[in-house]
């Protein structure tokens, strides 16, 4: 594959960090990769290099798909959950990352502010990725646009629809990722869960430029007629106290992803969902939450969620060839296979 962008030695800290061909690049990067591991050859294009996995909150695709990653790129890894490593307890995150800047090629972080994956890259002197933070999930919305060109052809044009919580890490992300990539997007909530304005016009801005809009809808049924794409997410975040779910409940049950609101859409929409989802009770706190609350189901049905249109589980796969995408951006001398 012809590298059109020079990524190496670069950080991901977030999506809008990304210039449009950047993001570009590295979706067809991670395509590319995904072609050679299903077609068994083999990619070890960071042999001998090592990454350390930073994990203040823990997950099972971001720790999987980056382990994966590097082992199918030749490198070693290291997985450091909270009790395993001293940073911000009894170690400053400056000093972790000019310790760990002397060990490691590269340094994932998954946790809570944004700050934090921000210091790691200012003072660890090797490329940082970002897993995860309260503000930004740039991984994640590679994934999502990959698996949305496979699923559609294209992403340019696009009706990009959110529904639920918009102000945090996969709003905030999906909005600034459509915005770069000509995708129209709209985020679907009670008012009060709409993303920053200063973000917004931001946002508003990069859209104009790239022939796409930023729009906000409270009603779910305007919302989705026409989309190309719905998305919701959890409606309580990791992290978040346990009496936020009697006040999201009541805001957000209206913005619930049913079978209704699919088929209001355009012929051919997908539905995705960054996961873990709430669509049945087969988890812990879905059981909780129906005991408290007498909800079966919370963001989305689970009619929806194992409908022929659901693609969450190619979704969630992508994450681990787009990840691998960023790695070998980032570290690998050569690219081309």
């Amino acid at each position: 594959m012809q590298n059109k962008v020079n990524f190496k030695g670069r950080n991901l800290l977030s999506v809008m960090d990304l210039s449009t061909e950047e993001m570009e690049y590295l979706i067809d990067l991670a395509a590319d990769l995904k072609n050679r591991k299903k077609s068994g050859i083999e990619h070890k294009l960071c042999k001998g290099k090592n990454i350390v996995l930073l994990f203040e909150k823990t997950s099972t695709r971001t720790r999987c798909a980056f382990e994966v990653a590097s082992y199918d790129l030749g490198m070693n890894v290291t997985y450091l959950d909270p009790q395993s490593s001293q940073m911000g307890k009894k170690e400053s995150i400056e000093d972790t990352a000019r310790v760990l800047g002397r060990m490691y090629d590269a340094i994932e972080y998954r946790g809570f502010e944004q700050t934090i994956v921000e210091m790691l890259a200012k003072c660890s002197g090797v490329p940082v990725f970002n897993g995860l933070t309260n503000e930004s999930h740039p991984t994640q919305i590679l994934a999502d646009f990959l698996t949305i060109k496979e699923k559609l052809g294209s992403l340019a044009g696009k009706n990009f629809v959110f529904y639920g919580d918009a102000r945090y890490n996969m709003g905030n992300s999906l909005m600034v990722g459509c915005a770069k990539v000509g995708m129209n997007f709209t985020a679907c909530s009670n008012r009060k869960y709409f993303p920053d304005s200063v973000l917004v016009s931001k946002c508003q801005d990069i859209a104009k430029s790239n022939g796409c809009s930023i729009r906000f809808e409270e009603d779910p049924m305007k919302a989705s007629k026409g989309a190309d794409v719905i998305y919701t997410d959890v409606w309580v975040s990791m992290g978040e106290s346990e009496s936020a779910w009697k006040e999201r409940i009541s805001d957000l049950s209206p913005y619930q992803v049913t079978s209704d609101i699919m088929a209001n859409a355009s012929k051919n929409v997908i539905f995705m969902h960054c996961l873990p989802s709430f669509h049945d009770l087969n988890t812990t706190i879905g059981a909780d939450i129906h005991k408290k609350f007498g909800l079966k189901e919370m963001e989305v049905t689970d009619e929806v969620f194992r409908s022929p249109q659901s693609v969450v589980f190619d979704e969630a796969e992508n994450r681990m060839h787009t990840i691998k995408a960023v790695i070998a951006a980032s570290l690998a001398d050569e690219i081309a296979g």
